[in-house]
């Protein structure tokens, strides 16, 4: 078990669990490890979100970077796709996102990518850990000349800018716009900025709310963990799509004519669908998760294309991408894949690629959509005993209502069971066809595990 990075880097609350001494930290050891193979002075990238304790953190993390002689170029604030995309065009050694993603603002955290803008995976993470808490770090001080140096370099953003004008623009422009119009949630966080510019460059008529960050109210009732001001805006104004981002624009969840979400399965489909018309979906195959909904798979089943299913996490889906020659993949909560074009979610993508198919097949967005049906979907958390939460598996009890309610599902319902990665909970979620008895099937099933594992 990693001490300090989770499933998606290290994320605490800001200044006191995430301090400045822990975060020069988390840099030198991670210049040390994701330099190891460079013959040359390395170059690491640093893009963060909106939030007020995100300089200070820039601050510690560029400190750390120097001190271990490594160069930086600071790019302000910025999407984590944009800090993705901009690792691999500009052929630097590595990079930081400094975000909280969904959080409220008084968390921050540390994302680190490769040098080919992904990820890095679980075994390098590790041996950032054990460099941080060993007396090695005490001892990789750059001398004299050898100390690294920071430039500021916010106009890099004008290269994530170009790559959607010079994507999109042959394609949408194509297409009449002139009453199409689209309502953007920008999250007052990362994308507050640039998705203006990009909608803009592209001559889709749009109208932004969120756009104003003031460092503490990012996320805050709005974004794609928030929709309800989004619905209620795209219904008020007639809109045609709703668009909404997260705090650092690595997500896209959207909504309908009507007000009704559109989720990442339902993102999936949809592409998926598009893009094996095109014959341009590798491998016929739609990489997700285990919490995807029982949906995706019966849509994908119904038009012969694979469903893979990974560990919870897009880090995860993206590993089995690239493994096995995959282009589209993600997650329910938003996180979708387009790997032609980006290693990482990516929000903006994610909005325009759905728009494109939106005008070229001239409907409405619910329209689109009515190739999925989703299932109603329930979580319930049980509080075990930590020690005991992967014992699930091993009890005779709990393993039996399982089975005794998959097979009373016959294919149209399935449970899966979690146990939490940082809590003492095992997370209970099952699906059906009928959402008031799953969820009392759901809460059975919690109440014999917190009985039996507490």
């Amino acid at each position: 078990m990693r001490k300090y990075f989770g499933t998606d880097g290290i994320r605490r609350i800001a200044n006191t669990e995430l301090t400045p001494n822990l975060v020069y930290k988390v840099a030198k050891a991670g210049a040390c490890v994701l330099s190891k193979h460079t013959d040359h002075i390395p170059t690491i990238l640093i893009g963060r979100d909106t939030r007020i304790s995100g300089t200070l953190i820039e601050s510690a993390m560029t400190a750390g970077f120097l001190s271990y002689g490594a160069n930086v170029k600071l790019l302000g604030v910025m999407p984590t796709p944009a800090v993705a995309y901009l690792t691999r065009k500009l052929n630097a050694d590595a990079s930081v996102v400094i975000s909280a993603s969904h959080n409220t603002y008084e968390f921050n955290g540390v994302k680190y990518f490769s040098n080919k803008g992904t990820k890095i995976d679980d075994l390098l993470e590790e041996e950032i850990e054990e460099i941080m808490d060993s007396d090695q770090i005490t001892k990789m001080n750059a001398q004299h000349d050898k100390i690294g140096v920071s430039e500021v370099r916010e106009d890099l953003v004008q290269e994530y800018e170009k790559f959607f004008i010079d994507t999109f623009k042959s394609s949408i422009g194509l297409y009449d716009k002139g009453n199409f119009i689209v309502g953007i949630d920008t999250a007052n966080g990362a994308t507050y900025k640039v998705a203006e510019k990009i909608f803009s460059n592209l001559g889709i008529q749009h109208i932004i709310i969120n756009n104003n960050p003031n460092g503490i109210n990012i996320n805050e009732n709005c974004g794609s963990t928030h929709l309800e001001q989004i619905k209620k805006f795209v219904v008020e104004h007639k809109l045609n799509l709703g668009i909404a981002y997260d705090g650092d624009g690595d997500r896209c969840l959207l909504i309908d004519e009507a007000g009704n979400e559109i989720d990442g399965d339902k993102i999936l489909a949809v592409c998926s669908n598009y893009m094996k018309e095109k014959g341009t979906l590798k491998k016929d195959t739609v990489a997700a998760t285990v919490m995807s909904n029982l949906g995706l798979k019966k849509y994908c089943q119904i038009n012969e294309i694979t469903c893979r299913q990974t560990k919870v996490g897009d880090r995860y889906v993206l590993e089995d991408m690239i493994k096995n020659g995959y282009n589209l993949g993600g997650e329910q909560s938003g996180h979708v894949i387009f790997l032609d074009y980006n290693p990482t979610g990516d929000g903006i993508l994610t909005s325009l690629m759905f728009i494109k198919i939106l005008l070229e097949k001239k409907c409405l967005a619910s329209e689109l959509c009515s190739i999925i049906n989703i299932y109603p979907q329930v979580l319930i958390n049980a509080k075990v005993d930590s020690n005991k939460k992967y014992d699930y598996e091993k009890d005779e009890e709990i393993k039996n209502q399982i089975e005794k309610l998959e097979e009373e599902f016959a294919g149209n319902g399935r449970v899966l069971i979690r146990p939490s990665g940082t809590e003492p909970l095992v997370r209970v979620m099952i699906e059906g066809e009928d959402k008031k008895y799953i969820k009392a099937k759901a809460e059975e099933l919690a109440i014999l595990i917190e009985r039996k594992l507490s």
